[in-house]
């Protein structure tokens, strides 16, 4: 009896073992089946795999060298230089206008040391050009901001126009960001172009204004985003705006005229002396030497230099008015 149990019981496991590794074949042969059918309609090879795996993060390039870049990128001055090099609408690198720096500091620096051998005045004069990249960016900048502060309220009246026709705001800013030119058509597109993919008005705007930080637009941002608030008339909000921005502008444009004398005889007395002297130099350097091979030449070098910064700083001060 004993013996006829064990027999049935070591059969029942035998069937059931059996069953089990049926199953287990059928599922796997099935399974890898699946995987064959999906991997044929999808084509995904090891090859493809690879090129499939895409960065969508976008990359900020401030460098072409390697090292600069990671450098710059764990420095808050590069996205600065970055916004500043983009409101310039320019198309170099935050590394690149470092580098041009550099080398504006260090060559014209290394010369006048090796020809004066006063160093400190070597120093200053490579701290002056070594600015003059960062100038010319700074005046390509005022340029740019110029052109879309002088173009914003023709801009203003095209989107009055056509909210008075029936469009809505997002439509009017369309129609703005087509037929305006650049600059101001530019930043018009990418702030329809944010909120269109997804971006919040209030968050397209601030954009904008980082963009471009210009007073009179922020005074239009700020209107846009009360009337999205507590509703009212944008129309007649933007034609208002236009119209303080064009006499805002006029004023303006009447206090340079006014201005012109005083910023002439500023950039007169301040490169007049730089000038003279290197003509003077031309003329007869062995009078002009002795100002650095002696030591009250270069005490007044120094002076000279100091005064005339001083002079133009005031002068600046005087002829730069607030509008």
């Amino acid at each position: 009896m004993l013996l006829l149990l064990v027999l049935v019981f070591f059969g029942v496991f035998v069937v059931a073992a059996l069953l089990l590794t049926a199953t287990k074949t059928s599922a796997s042969q099935q399974t890898e089946q699946t995987l064959t059918v999906l991997q044929a309609a999808l084509a995904t090879s090891k090859m493809s795999r690879a090129d499939q795996a895409v960065d969508i993060r976008k990359e900020e390039l401030l460098s072409a060298v390697p090292w600069l870049n990671r450098w710059l990128l764990k420095l808050e001055l590069a996205p600065r230089l970055r916004i500043l090099l983009y409101q310039a609408d320019l198309k170099w690198t935050a590394g690149s206008l470092l580098l041009m720096s550099a080398v504006c500091f260090v060559i014209p620096s290394y010369l006048i040391y090796l020809r004066t051998g006063a160093l400190i005045f070597a120093f200053l004069i490579g701290l002056l050009l070594g600015a003059a990249p960062i100038v010319f960016v700074l005046y390509k900048r005022a340029q740019r901001f110029d052109k879309f502060e002088a173009a914003l309220p023709d801009t203003l009246d095209l989107m009055v126009s056509a909210l008075r026709a029936g469009h809505s705001f997002v439509s009017a800013m369309d129609l703005a960001a087509n037929e305006a030119a650049d600059p101001i058509g530019k930043e018009f597109r990418i702030c329809f172009d944010e909120q269109n993919y997804g971006l919040e008005l209030k968050t397209a705007m601030n954009n904008l204004s980082v963009r471009v930080p210009l007073q009179d637009l922020k005074i239009v941002i700020t209107a846009i985003l009360i009337q999205k608030e507590s509703g009212g008339n944008l129309a007649e909000v933007f034609d208002k705006a236009a119209y303080v921005i064009r006499e805002r502008f006029r004023l303006k444009r009447q206090v340079r005229v006014h201005t012109a004398q005083g910023r002439l005889t500023g950039w007169i007395l301040s490169f007049l002396p730089v000038v003279l002297g290197i003509g003077l130099y031309l003329i007869n350097p062995e009078s002009m030497s002795l100002l650095w091979t002696r030591a009250i030449g270069i005490k007044l070098l120094y002076l000279s230099g100091a005064m005339t910064i001083v002079g133009a700083l005031i002068i600046r001060k005087i002829v730069n008015m607030d509008v």
